[in-house]
């Protein structure tokens, strides 16, 4: 029988610490406690964990390089995937080029070309969603792609995140068990598949569960950004919604100003839940209740499973989904 393959995952688990702490402790980071050091390396030393072992094989005719296509830079959520992608690929002596695509369809498939043309070994994709051209250049290359918080519906590439609709039905269950009758889903694009399917199926689910109607009247479609937010709040107050489920933390933080700039109270006359539990929803006051997800952890996962396929080691589940939870903060009563 084949010896297991020891992930940074097994000895973060072990070790009972994250695969930030994991990380520094293999790549000599002096910012981690000696007694964490300890902990961590003689969990190493019991599994076995050799975490260059990929990167040995790879002195002939690589370039050694991952590419990384994220559509926007300066969100948190995507800054929080790319550190996990970074930390990753440090350990396993990658270097990294990463490329802003601004979720265009056509920019996207330049960036991912170009990348293709520096001849990097690997491709790390973060987008709202798989367009069909950008499928098309997937389809083509022969090199290995995984897509990090994206999903891809009919699952040909590898893919990290978590389960978009049980978490949406967890936080509209929540709401609706508060008593709001009228929930209202704020979104991104509704053609992305992780908002216009997986989120909405989970809203969906939820309302019926809980004896309420669904009504086009309390979906809203912005953009993820903080003016959004602010723009939506006199129609959300219009359409009689006393919640919403917002499916981004900076739109979350222009919806939760816009209402305390109208004097409406949080979360007395109004509840929101957020998706990506990213720092933004420390800094709100109130503090904005989110779902959890492991934002490192999905970027670091993504990486290590670009290693095994770019080192055409068996990869046994290509979908992986990662746990989430809901950490009740201040815009939920």
């Amino acid at each position: 029988m084949e010896k297991q393959t020891i992930t940074i995952y097994d000895v973060a688990r072990e070790a009972n610490v994250s695969m930030a702490t994991v990380s520094r402790v293999v790549n000599g980071n002096p910012n981690v406690k000696p007694t964490t050091r300890k902990k961590v390396l003689e969990v190493i030393d019991r599994l076995d964990y050799r975490p260059n072992a990929v990167a040995r094989g790879l002195a002939s005719k690589k370039t050694t390089t991952v590419g990384v296509i994220i559509p926007d830079v300066s969100n948190m959520f995507f800054a929080s995937l790319a550190r996990g992608i970074d930390d990753i690929a440090t350990m396993y002596k990658y270097n990294i080029i990463l490329a802003n695509s601004d979720g265009e369809t056509q920019k996207e498939v330049n960036v991912l070309n170009n990348l293709l043309a520096k001849q990097v070994d690997g491709v790390i994709f973060m987008g709202h969603r798989i367009t069909d051209e950008v499928r098309a250049e997937f389809s083509r290359s022969k090199t290995p792609i995984v897509l990090a918080g994206s999903i891809d519906p009919d699952a040909q590439v590898g893919s990290v995140n978590i389960d978009y609709a049980a978490a949406a039905k967890e936080a509209v269950d929540l709401l609706a068990k508060h008593g709001n009758q009228k929930v209202a889903f704020v979104s991104g694009a509704l053609i992305d598949e992780i908002n216009g399917q997986e989120r909405m199926g989970g809203y969906k689910a939820a309302l019926t569960e809980n004896d309420l109607t669904y009504n086009e009247g309390l979906v809203f479609e912005a953009s993820y950004n903080f003016k959004d937010g602010l723009n939506l709040v006199d129609r959300l107050l219009n359409s009689g919604a006393t919640a919403a489920y917002v499916t981004d933390d900076e739109l979350a933080i222009g919806i939760l100003d816009g209402l305390l700039d109208k004097g409406i109270k949080v979360p007395e006359d109004f509840e929101i839940i957020t998706s990506n539990d990213s720092l933004l929803t420390e800094v709100a006051r109130p503090r904005l209740t989110s779902i959890t997800q492991p934002l490192y952890d999905i970027g670091a996962v993504a990486m290590r499973l670009l290693t095994k396929m770019m080192n055409k080691e068996e990869v046994e589940e290509k979908t992986i989904l990662l746990p989430h939870g809901i950490d009740e903060k201040g815009t939920t009563k």
